[in-house]
């Protein structure tokens, strides 16, 4: 089998794998300025999608150009997921560079999309594919693809070399792809459990060198002082991607009687959760259900945004980092009061306006500086593993070959890993690896 990183490798943000020149395991886009894709040309069989995150489906649509038709397979989740957030990149950036593919490549995905669910395998294009439950967003999957002992590195028409030789190929080869992945309890899922036979293990690294606090530690910290912000008569605004991020802290503040608003994509999100065929996969249905229903849904119509901000209440908002969506009426709205409160829910990419806020009180929004009075905090709910989680994970695959991808030092981690006696690179973009 041979593995090619055509995005993710080093990095975060493009994600895309390619198994044997024919499999292709996620195909995202890095949302930066400029905007960043996966490398070289494709032309795969088949694609499988790991989870509906933009950095792993983002470009999946232009794969469906010309006379390209590869089945897509993925969770139920995952499809729907892909779907909003194509048509909002279409949206935002149609006809532009920054936009990968056009309104007919992605009218062309769902004839071509096939949905699976968690631990029931199925064939494409040689392989045998079975997705476990990755505990990151809701349809997120470990895949684990099985060559059946039926592949070489090279099509059939081409004959291996005999560096290409390998035991795995008479053998059969069982590479374990992570994807994004969580071993934690959230709120809105359980922690991965799902430790697969593999031979490979291709690894994300997000989180290598952060070790955070028991996330029921963090819960209460960020409960406690939503209530007092609101009890000393101020807003807070609560900064959130609109997947799994914004639902999550719905259900937190369900769980502790805080009353809030939620605006934004994950409004749209939190329905798609809901629906008949995803709610399987959510920890508990009726959790989120609660939780949608302690919330009141912002329209956005007739000066309701700036309404709402002179209130004393919590607002959940898109977006995560503060370079877009409503959080640009509600920050200007309750920056200048110290009362007032921004509590960022996850991790702030260099370069954003929530990172500027962090650092340095002031933030560019809608084009504008602004200072910021309000008190901001910071808060880690993200949905992947730390560096307990991950090493843990790594435990059920030390006499597996392992593979670095998807973060800011991935070298160093897997140094750290060889030190522990494992048999870990971190691949370059590009790079062909035979395993």
């Amino acid at each position: 089998m041979e593995v090619q990183l055509l995005g993710g490798a080093r990095e975060i943000g493009r994600s895309a794998i390619l198994v044997d020149d024919t499999l292709l395991l996620d195909f995202g886009m890095d949302s930066g300025n400029p905007p960043a894709f996966p490398v070289g040309d494709v032309d795969p069989a088949a694609v499988v999608v790991s989870h509906g995150h933009l950095d792993h489906v983002g470009s999946v649509p232009a794969l469906l150009s010309g006379d390209s038709r590869p089945s897509i397979h993925w969770t139920p989740p995952t499809y729907d997921l892909t779907m909003v957030l194509a048509r909002d990149t279409l949206k935002l950036h149609g006809g532009s560079y920054d936009c990968p593919f056009t309104e007919a490549e992605l009218a062309r995905v769902a004839e071509v999309s096939e949905t699976h669910g968690y631990r029931d395998p199925f064939e494409v294009a040689g392989y045998e594919i079975t997705f476990f439950d990755a505990g990151h967003v809701p349809g997120s999957a470990h895949v684990l693809v099985d060559d059946q002992g039926g592949r070489s590195p090279n099509t059939a028409t081409d004959p291996p070399s005999t560096s290409d030789q390998t035991t795995s190929d008479t053998d059969g080869t069982k590479l374990l792809y992570t994807g994004d992945f969580h071993t934690e309890e959230q709120r809105l899922l359980s922690g991965t459990t799902a430790r697969p036979d593999a031979d490979v293990v291709l690894c994300e690294s997000t989180y290598s060198d952060v070790t955070r606090p028991p996330r029921p530690d963090i819960e209460r910290e960020f409960a406690e002082s939503l209530r007092i912000t609101v009890w000393e008569g101020g807003t807070v605004v609560v900064p959130a991607f609109g997947i799994g991020r914004t639902q999550e802290v719905l259900c937190i503040c369900e769980h502790y009687d805080i009353e809030c608003y939620v605006d934004g994509m994950g409004k749209r999100v939190t329905e798609l959760f809901l629906r008949e065929g995803n709610r399987a996969f959510l920890r508990d249905p009726d959790l989120l259900r609660r939780a949608r229903g302690n919330a009141r849904f912002v329209d956005g119509r007739d000066g309701q945004r700036e309404r709402i901000a002179e209130q004393n209440t919590v607002i959940v908002t898109t977006s995560g980092m503060l370079h877009g969506g409503p959080a640009m009426t509600y920050v200007p709205a309750v920056r200048s009061h110290p009362t007032n409160k921004i509590a960022l829910t996850g991790y702030q990419v260099e370069g954003t306006p929530g990172r500027d806020l962090l650092e340095t009180g002031s933030a560019e929004i809608d084009g504008r500086m602004m200072p910021v009075s309000a008190q901001v905090e910071q808060y880690d709910f993200s949905a992947h593993a730390d560096r307990n989680g991950l090493r843990s994970f790594l435990e059920s695959y030390a006499d597996a070959k392992v593979l670095v991808n998807h973060g800011d030092r991935c070298e160093g981690f897997a140094a750290e890993l060889r030190e522990d006696g494992y048999d870990a690179t971190a691949p370059e973009l590009g790079e062909r690896i035979v395993v």
